[in-house]
């Protein structure tokens, strides 16, 4: 059914190819920047990924102004600061983050903090707080999961409250996307399968909480049939550049489908287990996905089940049984993986402790995301999931 009102927007010039790292310097040109700051963390510098953009520059007219890799896995208030002082004292004028979810949240807060000329970004919390124009601004993702180079949502840590902060603005979106395979390449199994397994929950949830449409819609089925064609692919031979080119547009499709749509009890909790026990965001995703889609069988089910032609499930019956069938498909595709990356699919094996639950439970019901989810999130909802989970 089409909804009576919706809106989209994704205002990010996608840039994808087997060379598409080279054009760096001509899109930042094209942005009237020169100097740039590198916004990355310890394990893409030490994969040897910022030596390769370091050499797109030669020739050029722009430079890089200065590198910060020191990024976390989790990124605070602390960390954007330091970015943000670095970006002035350097004289930068542009944001280039090259990595993962945190290193292009991290980019898009100083960048935040930058141009409102502050230092207490927890005030941005929040929708549309965002009233000045940001500095320029290009993602380049060395996984393929996040979907944050398309999306204008940012999350940071709160490293004193232990949760997750999220912050939306239209203003948010990188000016480009620049998905080229060899920025993926040194992705180990385990975790090319938790972010692939991170962007199809992007896709699913997206498809059927409460803000989806048409447009949307559309873009989570293509990062859906992506994603499952080339993730188990992507994990046996890491070097095939035309399948990890695939899996980033996948992510990339799902990034602006959930943008748009929003996402749902699963994120929730997933914020909420990263915060509280510090589980990795793609992972916690994959473990919860099934319980998630479970969940929201009584009033999305028919939604859900018309996922079942493109997550490889069976199409017969009725629309609950197709979408159960959808369920055990995304089931299967964690055993699939498992098998072959060794990802965990409970949250034990996660290393999160049932004492946690309490605290998981009431930060999962006061997410954002958890506005979006078809079914009412409480926290006796969520204490159920985190038990079957478990």
């Amino acid at each position: 059914m089409i909804p009576q009102y919706y809106e989209f927007s994704c205002q990010v010039k996608i840039v994808s190819g087997l060379k598409a790292l080279q054009n760096l310097p001509y899109e930042m040109d094209l942005l009237g920047a020169h100097r740039a700051l590198i916004v990355t963390d310890q394990g893409v510098a030490g994969a040897g990924l910022i030596k390769l953009v370091e050499s797109v520059f030669t020739g050029s007219n722009c430079e890089i102004g200065a590198i910060f890799d020191q990024t976390p896995p989790d990124s605070s208030s602390k960390v954007v600061n330091q970015v943000a002082k670095l970006f002035s004292n350097e004289r930068c004028d542009c944001f280039v983050a090259v990595g993962g979810g945190s290193s292009i949240d991290t980019a898009k807060c100083a960048n935040m903090v930058v141009t409102e000329g502050t230092d207490d970004l927890l005030k941005f919390q929040g929708a549309e707080r965002l009233k000045k124009p940001m500095k320029p601004f290009i993602a380049i993702p060395t996984t393929a999961g996040t979907g944050s180079e398309v999306t204008m949502v940012a999350v940071i840590y709160d490293d004193v409250n232990h949760l997750k902060l999220a912050f939306t603005s239209i203003r948010l979106y990188p000016n480009v996307a620049i998905l080229d395979p060899k920025m993926t390449l040194t992705m180990p199994p385990k975790i090319t399968a938790a972010t692939a397994m991170d962007a199809l929950t992007h896709a699913v949830e997206g498809y059927y909480c409460l803000q989806k449409n048409p447009v949307s819609d559309a873009f989570a089925i293509g990062g859906i049939k992506l994603i499952l064609e080339n993730v188990e692919q992507c994990i046996k031979n890491g070097q095939d550049e035309n399948a990890r080119l695939a899996l980033a547009n996948g992510a990339l499709l799902a990034g602006i489908s959930f943008a748009n749509s929003m996402v749902g009890i699963v994120h929730s909790i997933a914020h909420a287990c990263g915060g509280v026990a510090r589980v990795p965001h793609g992972l916690a995703n994959s473990i919860l996905l099934p319980w998630g889609m479970e969940n929201n069988l009584e009033k999305a089910g028919a939604v859900i089940a018309e996922l079942a032609p493109y997550l490889g499930a069976s199409t017969k019956g009725s629309s609950l049984d197709q979408a159960k069938a959808c369920i055990q498909a995304v089931r299967d595709l964690q055993k699939r993986l498992k098998d072959l990356s060794g990802l965990p699919t409970t949250l034990s094996e996660a290393g999160v402790k049932k004492e946690q639950f309490e605290a998981i439970a009431k930060a999962a019901v006061n997410d954002g995301s958890a506005t979006y989810n078809p079914e009412d999130v409480t926290i006796e909802v969520v204490m159920g999931i985190l038990n079957k989970a478990f």
